[in-house]
């Protein structure tokens, strides 16, 4: 199972930004489709944004205009970039991506281990 690894997450105060990192561990396989979850305590996991192998973008109601995600496959990293931060968006952010290797395997529904944001108010 390749490794996705999530950093970036902390503390900051409302107002305020972040940006998240995953990267893929395994040097041969880069992002394909891809998305970035959070899940609050005592709620569900929920979709924040995707990004299509095309390069399409979806966002949540509640993160539009406030998020964005990309990628750079040439780093294999993806990146959730967050503005404008509410308490709201306190949760651990999750990275899931469709994997494709030099290969041409595809690997689906890699999981990374999570990153905390904790948003103050």
């Amino acid at each position: 199972q390749v490794q996705l690894v999530e950093s970036g997450g902390g503390l900051v105060q409302a107002g305020g930004s972040l940006r998240l990192s995953c990267v893929v561990e395994d040097p041969t396989f880069r992002f394909d489709a891809m998305g970035w979850y959070r899940q609050a305590p005592g709620k569900q996991r929920e979709l924040v944004a995707a990004l299509s192998t095309g390069g399409k973008t979806e966002y949540a109601d509640s993160v539009k205009g406030r998020f964005t995600i990309s990628r750079d496959n040439a780093k294999r990293t993806a990146y959730l970039q967050m503005n404008s931060l509410k308490p709201e968006d306190t949760a651990v952010y999750y990275c899931n991506a469709d994997l494709r290797s030099d290969f041409g395997t595809i690997m689906h529904g890699a999981w990374g281990q999570g990153t905390q944001v904790i948003v103050s108010s």
